[in-house]
């Protein structure tokens, strides 16, 4: 059974959509059944004829070339618009569905070899190098080898690359593993002095998302929680580590604690194999073959090649683009149901989704934001297209406002009941994140991706402090005996703080009860591991949050299976990518945490440093508090 995701993906317009009824229906299905029985056809009749058009040319590839790097996202993004598209912007990164899609014709082709990974530099997060690592292991269950070539060997590019066969790096390359390192820089003096107070109510002393704002030092209930964390992280990756290069998770980690080392340090102690520059890998694998052929052995782990060695058979090493033409076909048939792709990504807000066309380092324009709106309207739309099978949500969010993921949440819980949802986490996928996750048929995520975090937590900040340094009056009359409420002028009463608790409490309550429902849990059971406690996939799992861990390709086929669609590896499961419209790019400052994000970045020297030597004023914008 294969994915392939088929173009065009589906563009939804969030609108509600007219269900064809009775005849109309019965004849769209045959229509559809016809066309694509002779698209099958025709589509194996081509394959067919291309591959033997390949064989006679003698078309061969030993290795396929692949530059690896960036973010990669898991889906490709919607394709640009037209003024977009007259912009200088960077080109779309390398998502893992056209990655893994070219993995899958690589393993297909009997006349390649292998790959060649070039890796050009990651900033990707941990549950996305897994999925990496998930693509790469399958390719070598099908027979293919797998050979990366990187001038980096720190711990992201390094836990990437033992999923291959072999590491290739420089000489000038330093193993760079050092291990997991965090920093928590707490606030509360600081703002203290610029005259700004946080008043923070939690559901429990686990649910830190302010406490860098509201305190001086770090509690005990979030040095545990760092501490668990950073225990199951770390002993995930030098275990997978350990096993990609055969051999103990202890021995791994001694070598980790002598690092840094050189290259040839490296491959002496087994932690990559080749020392070489890119333009002497062609030859470096020629000479492999030739004497594997020759010998009918392993070719030795160590292997230095030297500049001004004797040539040897070089190995056909092409680019993507280069040997696509050349790889043998195996055609599949299709299905008329298929699965959809939706994303739940970034802040989870009220109102209409935005997407940025590309991420801007800039304060306030703001990145990708999930917005209630487009999501619950998406949502009723799918629930009235009868060829959708299943529904995978990629979530990956720290979660955002209580209220837009609890009409998340519903909407998704509606849908589960007639179709099935499969939830695959992404990077994270915590407090809203997670809301959301919980009504679906079967939550599926990374050991390494950071879920959990159930719990309610409100702030508001006081500046009365930071006007009375500005010599700023400010008079405020009410109406109402809570109108006030949220101002900023003074800090929380005793009054006020009764009130936000209250509603905390009731909010936390929702929460464990959609938890306990969707998983199927005692209420006590989910405040046992909720509370605002943070886990990663390997943790939540063990506590009964998530069902199974798995790649986003397993996630659809896991989607496939729920929907009873042909599971046979002569099918393919078809799979649209589903994106609503979005007409808003940039997300304005709104609320309490965006101003304390910036004041923490101001306060820390991180903005001060960028404009030393200039005068400052008055920052260009408005500033909300609550």
């Amino acid at each position: 059974m294969d994915v392939k995701f088929r173009p065009p993906s589906v563009v939804i317009d969030p609108v509600p959509a007219r269900r064809p009824r009775g005849f109309a229906k019965a004849l769209r299905r045959d229509v559809w059944r016809a066309q694509q029985s002779l698209a099958d056809n025709l589509s194996t009749l081509g394959a067919d004829w291309r591959n033997m058009m390949r064989r006679l040319r003698k078309a061969h590839v030993d290795y396929v070339v692949l530059p690896v790097g960036g973010p990669l996202p898991e889906r490709a993004g919607p394709r640009r618009g037209f003024i977009e598209r007259r912009l200088p912007l960077p080109p779309d990164p390398l998502s893992m569905q056209h990655l893994n899609y070219r993995l899958s014709m690589v393993a297909d082709a009997p006349n390649v070899h292998g790959v060649v990974f070039v890796f050009r530099g990651f900033s990707a997060g941990a549950a996305t190098l897994q999925n990496f690592r998930a693509a790469v292991a399958r390719l070598r269950a099908a027979g293919k080898d797998a050979i990366v070539y990187t001038p980096y060997l720190d711990l992201a590019h390094y836990y990437a690359a033992t999923a291959a066969a072999r590491i290739v790096a420089p000489p000038g390359t330093q193993f760079d593993v050092l291990g997991l390192y965090t920093e928590v820089t707490f606030l509360k003096d600081a703002l203290a002095r610029a005259g700004v107070q946080a008043d923070v109510i939690q559901i429990s002393p686990y649910k830190t998302a302010f406490d860098r704002f509201s305190r001086a030092e770090m509690t005990a209930e979030y040095r545990a929680q760092l501490d668990w964390l950073l225990d199951d992280q770390y002993d995930t990756l030098t275990a997978d580590m350990a096993a990609g290069r055969g051999m103990s998770q202890a021995a791994l980690r001694e070598l980790i604690d002598r690092a840094p080392l050189s290259a040839e340090a490296a491959r002496e102690a087994g932690l990559i194999d080749w020392v070489a520059y890119d333009d002497q890998l062609a030859e470096l694998l020629g000479r492999e073959r030739a004497e594997r052929r020759q010998t009918a052995a392993t070719t030795p782990a160590a292997t230095t090649v030297a500049d001004g060695a004797r040539p040897a058979p070089r190995a056909s090493l092409k680019s993507w683009g280069r040997a696509r033409d050349a790889l043998l076909e195996k055609p599949r048939r299709h299905t008329r149901r298929w699965v959809g792709v939706l994303a739940v990504e970034g802040l989870i807000t009220m109102g209409p989704s935005r997407q940025p066309p590309i991420e801007l380092p800039i304060p306030f324009i703001g990145g990708t934001t999930a917005g209630e709106q487009t999501l619950v309207a998406t949502l009723r739309q799918l629930e009235s297209i009868d060829d959708l099978a299943a529904l995978v949500l990629h979530v990956d969010s720290g979660g955002g406002s209580a209220l837009a993921s609890e009409l998340i949440g519903r909407q998704i819980e509606q849908f589960a009941a007639h179709k099935p949802v499969v939830i695959y986490m992404g990077n994270v996928a915590a407090s809203g994140g997670y809301y959301v996750a919980a009504p679906a048929r079967h939550i599926m995520s990374q050991t390494l991706t950071t879920t959990g975090s159930i719990g309610v937590i409100t702030a508001k900040f006081s500046t009365a402090g930071l006007y009375e340094h500005l010599s700023v009056e400010r008079v405020s009359l009410e109406r109402g005996e809570h109108a006030g409420l949220y101002r900023d002028s003074d800090p929380m009463t005793g009054d006020e703080r009764a009130i936000f608790q209250r509603t905390i409490h009731e909010t936390y309550g929702r929460f464990v009860d959609v938890v306990a429902r969707g998983r199927q849990l005692a209420p006590e059971a989910v405040d046992a591991v909720g509370g605002g406690r943070v886990w990663t996939g390997r943790q939540a799992r063990e506590r009964g949050l998530v069902d199974s861990h798995g790649d986003f390709l397993d996630a659809i086929k896991k989607a496939a299976e729920l929907a009873a669609l042909p599971t046979e590896d002569v099918h393919a499961i078809s799979a649209f990518n589903i994106y609503p419209r979005t007409s808003q790019y940039t997300v304005y400052p709104n609320g309490s945490a965006r101003l304390a994000e910036e004041a923490a970045r101001l306060l820390s020297g991180e903005q001060l440093r960028a404009l030393a030597g200039r005068p400052l004023m008055l920052l260009p914008y408005e500033l909300r508090f609550g």
